[in-house]
């Protein structure tokens, strides 16, 4: 099992002295995040690997705040002298006042979310090409159309160390791997592309516990090749159903951006002031749990150094709370929630979410279909997007169908989905027993990167816009 490894050797008493300078001038907390990550990515093209990255980053990240403030400044040289300098610098937040001294630090026991016995960083780089060739050659042998395979594989281990002024001192390995394919299927002319991805805080396990490479490719192959013979998607007003898992992108996207906690205090949020308010059908609970085991976005605690636990958002339709950093926890008076993350010591940590997903309920998945007239059914989308100050969304589904009289027909091709998310959740009329979880291929992006997790089980929306060429 990992273990952590110290590339920092930073003695207590150098990260006392580093925080006493952050909080010189008046700030009323401060924290050290120490990072060191190892990042590799590899692609193939037309059978040929054509790129091969391999990063190391390393460095500290000071943090000082004086009420809503934030002053942050980072270096990659640990010497006392440079982590000073930039401690003075985060310190310029605040310009008088005394401040609490930092507190001796002393290590917070977590539980393990990712107990990984075999990174795949660090392992011979032909393993990797080996994989990424399985499955260009499983994509390019499933059908005789297909013209086009790139597969691009990803992986990091990351050593993180926080200390912080109240005196908590936390230790972490962060293990990940993603394995991307995308194929181009050609027919007289017509050219449709499938994408297969997967991967989360695992190693090589993953491709006997999930997909395997042969597995991927075959999957993105199957996908272009079966909208060869899509038909275009009709226009207008139509019911909707969304399969379990990968459609959870569009909570997280329509309703998750909007309950994350700076919009929220910055009131550009639709869902400010609405605690306590209806703003979903009772058939929705939504929640944002970073401590599901392995997931791309699990964490054993944030970059902020809070312990992750469930959070309900909405319950029953009944808007419950939002995802807080230490600054929105303290603006609105509530606990931690542990959604403060940053992409790497460059960067302050923000209210992100990390696995968001929406509750799995009573419904015969095939009774969901039964019950649908004339409806679109998707499987799998490739991302969209949102305003958070109304929660209209933009979306581009990858693998969708038309469900006529009950019954699953012909796939389509060329659509959106147009909506408003808190409108959305007013009209899920029907949710599935059959929930899961995305194969790990999300990140997501709010100035920066982090990786994310998203779960859905089936469920029908009574109504939603598909922008599509033919009109109904």
């Amino acid at each position: 099992m990992l273990s952590f490894t110290d590339y920092f050797e930073i003695p207590d008493e150098k990260m006392i002295k580093v925080m006493e300078t952050a909080l010189s001038r008046g700030a009323e907390y401060c924290d050290i995040y120490f990072e060191h990550a190892v990042e590799n990515q590899l692609t193939m093209e037309e059978g040929i690997v054509k790129e091969g990255i391999k990063w190391i980053s390393h460095g500290a990240g000071i943090r000082a705040i004086k009420g809503e403030g934030t002053g942050y400044a980072y270096t990659e040289d640990l010497s006392l002298e440079k982590m000073n300098r930039a401690a003075l610098t985060a310190a310029a937040i605040a310009d008088s006042g005394a401040s609490p001294p930092p507190v001796a630090v002393s290590e917070v026991p977590f539980i393990n979310r990712y107990p990984v016995e075999d990174p795949v960083t660090g392992i011979p780089l032909e393993k990797k090409i080996a994989w990424i060739e399985e499955a260009e050659e499983a994509a390019r042998k499933h059908d005789p159309r297909i013209i086009k395979a790139t597969v691009s594989m990803a992986d990091s281990l990351s050593t993180v160390q926080i200390a912080t002024s109240e005196g908590r001192l936390l230790r972490d390995t962060r293990p990940m791997i993603r394995i991307s394919v995308s194929v181009v299927a050609e027919s007289d002319g017509n050219r449709q592309i499938g994408v297969s991805s997967g991967g989360g805080r695992l190693g090589m396990s993953y491709f006997v516990s999930g997909m395997t490479p042969a597995e991927h490719g075959q999957e993105a192959a199957r996908q272009a090749v079966l909208l060869l013979d899509a038909v275009d998607a009709p226009a207008g007003p139509m019911e909707l159903i969304l399969a379990p898992a990968e459609s959870g992108v569009l909570l997280h996207e329509s309703v998750g951006h909007p309950l994350e906690a700076d919009f929220i205090r910055k009131k550009t949020s639709t869902y400010t002031g609405r605690i306590g308010d209806r703003v979903a059908s009772e058939l929705v609970t939504v929640i944002d749990d970073g401590t599901v085991m392995n997931d791309r976005g699990a964490i054993n605690f944030d970059d902020e150094g809070t312990l992750p636990t469930p959070t309900v958002l909405i319950e029953k339709g009944i808007l419950k709370g939002f995802m807080h950093d230490r600054i929105s926890a303290k603006h609105f008076g509530v606990e931690l929630t542990g959604n403060g993350r940053r992409e790497s010591y460059k960067s302050p940590p923000l209210p992100r979410m990390t696995v968001t997903y929406l509750a799995a309920g009573e419904s015969d998945p095939d009774d969901i279909f039964r019950s649908t007239k004339k409806g679109i059914y998707c499987k799998s989308f490739r991302g969209g997007q949102v305003d958070i100050s109304n929660g209209d969304f933009v979306f581009v589904p990858i693998e969708a169908y038309l469900v006529e009289d009950g019954r699953v027909t012909a796939p389509v091709k060329n659509l959106t989905l147009i909506g408003n998310g808190p409108d959305v959740l007013t009209r899920v009329t029907m949710t599935g027993s059959d929930f899961s979880f995305s194969d790990g291929r999300w990140t997501c992006g709010k100035g920066q990167s982090a990786p994310v997790g998203v779960g859905l089980p089936t469920i029908k929306i009574s109504e939603i816009t598909v922008g599509g060429s033919e009109l109904q």
